[in-house]
């Protein structure tokens, strides 16, 4: 487990390069992330290594190392990159229009970059990039009349939901409801788990789980809604 401390702040939120001796090596951090990134989109975070990457990049391992402490330190990087530049998010006129956008624009980043799930969901500073998207959030929530009281609570929760309704689609599900489920072909399950495997049966062979997003993120949306015309 990644132990957080000033050390990690001061990578994401300080100074660009670190310290080091000897001649330079034209390498970058950004580049050096960008490549990780290329290594951990194609296969898998486990394939990053410092001494891959260095192969990759035609570099000595330590030359790396001036510009990144290790791979824990390195993952945090990757994962800040992810969210460089504007959200996506569409603009739109309506306070709901802004968070289902930002629900949206959460799923694709993570089906984008699937290994990147684990990490969001881990023990782990803020960085930058990030804090960028979730102002930026805010900022439309704010153009179009959320309550500042409840415009962070409101971001954080369809973020929450977000994080967890797209786990279905990552990894070797496959996609749809139907492969999330497929235990259930096995007659024994079948009888282990009677209520789910009777709601699942309902569920077609080629329904996407982005549907069940779909609904659990309006609901999410509804609750909000209630919550305000309460107030």
């Amino acid at each position: 487990m990644l132990l957080l401390g000033q050390g990690e702040y001061e990578l994401l939120w300080g100074d660009r390069a670190r310290p080091g001796r000897g001649r330079p090596s034209g390498l970058t951090r950004e580049r050096i992330v960008a490549e990780a990134v290329a290594i951990a989109d194609a296969d898998g975070l486990a394939k990053v290594s410092m001494k891959h990457l260095a192969d990759r990049l035609g570099s000595g391992v330590m030359s790396l190392y001036r510009h990144v402490p290790g791979k824990d330190e390195l993952v945090l990087l990757m994962y800040d990159s992810l969210m460089a530049g504007p959200v996506d998010v569409p603009a739109a006129d309506h306070w709901r229009d802004v968070l289902l956008g930002w629900g949206r624009s959460i799923r694709g980043l993570f089906l984008a970059h699937p290994w990147a799930l684990p990490v969001a969901t881990g023990e782990r500073p803020m960085g930058p990039h990030e804090a960028g998207w979730v102002d930026q959030i805010l900022g439309r929530l704010d153009a179009v009349g959320m309550p500042h009281a409840t415009g962070l609570a409101a971001v954080l929760t369809v973020d929450c939901f977000a994080l967890g309704a797209v786990r279905p689609e990552i990894g070797d599900t496959g996609g749809t409801a139907a492969d999330f489920f497929r235990f259930l072909a096995e007659p024994a399950n079948t009888t282990r788990f009677p209520h789910l495997a009777r709601v699942a049966a309902d569920i077609g062979p080629d329904d996407p789980v982005q549907d069940h997003f779909e609904f659990g993120l309006h609901r999410v949306v509804d609750g909000l809604q209630l919550h305000l015309d309460a107030r």
